[in-house]
């Protein structure tokens, strides 16, 4: 490389800063990049950044599982190294393993919980049925009543309407 090409490098450098380097992809096809740390013109010291270019995706459309974990603690600079297809990989295989181990145990729980009902050494859960809130004018009744129905004892809110105006305005 010529002297001018390294002159014309190391300024580029000075002003702009160093360019984007390219430090893996994922098995969906995203590219994560790295901006080391620089200094600038000014001698402010940028630290090093790292983002992803997402795969024909728009910000609005991310959804969970798009990146790998791994990968995604890379760039919140939870580690160190970006992780490896393999380390990748070795830790998807654990996660399905673990998902068919807590089914399988919950289908066994499942099944337990069956025959202890059945045997009658654990009472089954009670299934209430709310019909309506108690702060309700018709708690506990079928239907709303026009009439008062209650005493001062036994009030209940939004069950009594006062009488028109009608009167008090003839006298």
């Amino acid at each position: 490389m010529s002297a001018a090409w390294r002159a014309l490098r190391a300024l580029r450098l000075r002003l702009l800063g160093p360019g984007k380097e390219l430090v893996g992809t994922d098995q969906f096809g995203n590219k994560y990049f790295r901006v080391p740390q620089h200094e600038t013109r000014a001698g402010q010291i940028i630290p090093e950044r790292r983002f992803v270019e997402a795969v024909n995706r728009q910000a609005y459309q991310y959804e969970m599982g798009d990146f790998p974990i791994e990968w995604e603690a890379w760039i919140r600079k939870k580690r160190k190294d970006p992780p490896t297809i393999e380390e990748i990989l070795r830790n998807e295989n654990y996660r399905e393993e673990m998902k068919q181990k807590i089914k399988d145990v919950a289908e066994k729980d499942k099944l337990l919980q069956a025959k202890e009902y059945k045997e009658g050494l654990v009472a089954e859960p009670v299934h209430t049925q709310i019909k309506g809130h108690a702060s309700a004018p018709y708690y506990g009744k079928k239907e709303p009543s026009q009439d008062p129905t209650s005493t001062a004892s036994t009030f209940q809110p939004g069950s009594w309407m006062p009488p028109s105006n009608e009167s008090s305005h003839n006298k």
